[in-house]
């Protein structure tokens, strides 16, 4: 070979590896930014409180604060939020009402932004417990913050690495119905026999077994800066919430405290934003509150607050051994679903004007002048309601999106037929539209699926929602 064909061919060759070299490097090198924020959304003093059963009020004090949790991802190509907020449930207009400020102020696409309730007890039901304009304020309020949340978080957008996985905290959970023999529990409120649920308590010689299996999973998503340093942790486990409250006292029950102890833990000083960990809630609609493990007597919030360290110690041990990236593809995908609402027939609506007018009379079940009043509210909802369903895919983690409180065999169903190798869904998404049960568990019976504003969806509801989700993520995958 001459001198002069042998400089073209090693200039040639060169210019080959220098393509290649840079090709890879673009490949390698990171697209995925994330920001993370957090915003306090604790109410004053005399703000109604949802409350667990005879606990209600208005917020006489705070025992720990709650706040709008919120992570931002951007590849490039899409940019997706999720906002977990420390509050019972929100009416989707005030999500919606939260999403457009953020549409408004930053371009963020509305249909790209999950807002979720963790459910915790001892905070707003948003306006379901509304008594006065004091109430309307804070509301007008929360959706701001709420919105501010989503906007910090975006400005926090930093580049990133992302990693996911999950323990096993089955030894927390356990199904609160219980299947129990025909004809063994008494009338429902209605005066209608043939429930075959005794729901909570459940103890009784004719139990038969948990009416449902539980959702063993906590799933954890960890993002990092690209330095290793944490920038936010989202968990997600299928438990209805804690408790151990003290009434009108505001608190974000497990949900705040595994929070807290992540970012005692994690949160470095160092020229990053703050490290958020949040916590969210998974299918638990039939999920009773976190098991204890030990028989002692446990003071108001000692267990809520060792039972959120105790699940934030396991996400610390899950993190050390995840498979961090930085390229991974992100989508996003919502759909819109018409159901129908289970509104009280002529029957029905005479039945409750009956107990309502003679409320000294003996009832058929504790509970029938609630259920009652129920009725006649239930009767001025519309003929249907319209739901949001979305699905986030990163990399290959899909992430679900439900406005109920969804029965835990709904979520494994759609765990197992997920086409992602990791998949966890959250309740109370964008919205609060009631108790989800199966069509089977309706047949059961028990207060989760009595006709009131807490559970008022057609009894296909479950199905038609299961279905378009799947659907989702079946789109979003291919």
């Amino acid at each position: 070979m001459s001198p002069r064909i042998f400089c073209i061919a090693f200039l040639f060759i060169s210019s080959l590896v220098l393509i290649t070299a840079d090709v890879v490097a673009q490949a390698e090198e990171p697209t995925l930014r994330a920001g993370a924020a957090a915003v306090d959304i604790t109410p004053p003093i005399g703000i109604s409180l949802d409350g667990v059963i005879s606990k209600n009020g208005p917020v006489t004090g705070i025992h720990d604060r709650l706040f709008a949790r919120a992570l931002v991802l951007d590849d490039g190509q899409e940019r997706i939020a999720i906002c977990v907020n420390d509050l019972c449930m929100v009416e989707r207009r005030y999500f919606d009402r939260a999403k457009n400020i953020v549409n408004q102020k930053t371009g963020f696409a509305m249909n790209r932004i999950l807002m979720t309730s963790t459910h915790t007890h001892a905070a707003p039901r948003v306006p379901y417990g509304r008594v006065g304009k004091l109430d309307d304020a804070y509301y007008d309020t929360l959706v701001k913050l709420i919105a501010q949340a989503v906007i910090q978080a975006q400005e926090n957008l930093k580049p990133a690495r992302i990693g996911w996985g999950s323990f096993d905290a089955g030894k927390y959970a356990a199904c609160r119905r219980f299947l129990s023999k025909k004809g063994s529990v008494s009338l429902n409120p209605f005066g209608v026999a043939g429930d075959q649920i005794k729901s909570v308590s459940g103890r009784s010689q004719h139990v038969i077994q948990p009416a449902a299996p539980i959702d063993p999973q906590c799933s954890i998503l960890s993002v990092q800066h690209l330095d290793g340093t944490p920038l936010a942790i989202l968990g997600n486990m299928s438990i209805h919430y804690c408790g151990g409250y003290q009434k009108g006292q505001i608190s974000a029950d497990y949900f705040g405290s595994y929070a807290r102890h992540l970012t005692k833990k994690l949160e470095k000083h160092n020229t990053h934003p703050p490290f958020v960990g949040m916590l969210s809630n998974g299918t638990s609609g039939n999920i009773g509150a976190v098991m204890k493990q030990d028989r002692r007597k446990y003071a108001a919030f000692e267990w809520i607050e060792e039972s959120g360290k105790q699940f934030a110690d396991q996400t610390l041990n899950v993190i050390q051994n995840l498979d961090y990236k930085s390229n991974l593809k992100l989508a996003m995908m919502e759909q819109e679903l018409d159901l129908k609402v289970r509104r009280p027939n002529a029957d029905r609506l005479a039945w409750a004007q009956t107990i309502l007018a003679n409320p000294q009379q003996k009832t058929a079940h504790r509970w029938s002048k609630i259920y009652a009043n129920e009725a006649i509210e239930l009767s001025k909802y519309p003929k249907t309601e319209s739901i949001i369903i979305q699905a986030i895919r990163i990399g290959d983690l899909g992430i679900v999106g439900l406005p109920c409180e969804v029965f835990t065999e709904t979520g494994l169903a759609i765990k197992r037929q997920s086409p992602f190798a990791a998949t966890f869904s959250m309740e109370l998404a964008n919205g609060s539209s009631g108790y989800l049960p199966t069509a089977e568990q309706h047949a059961l019976g028990g207060y989760e699926t009595w006709p009131a504003r807490s559970s008022y969806l057609e009894i296909d509801a479950e199905t038609k929602i299961r279905q378009t989700t799947l659907k989702l993520l079946q789109q979003l995958k291919h």
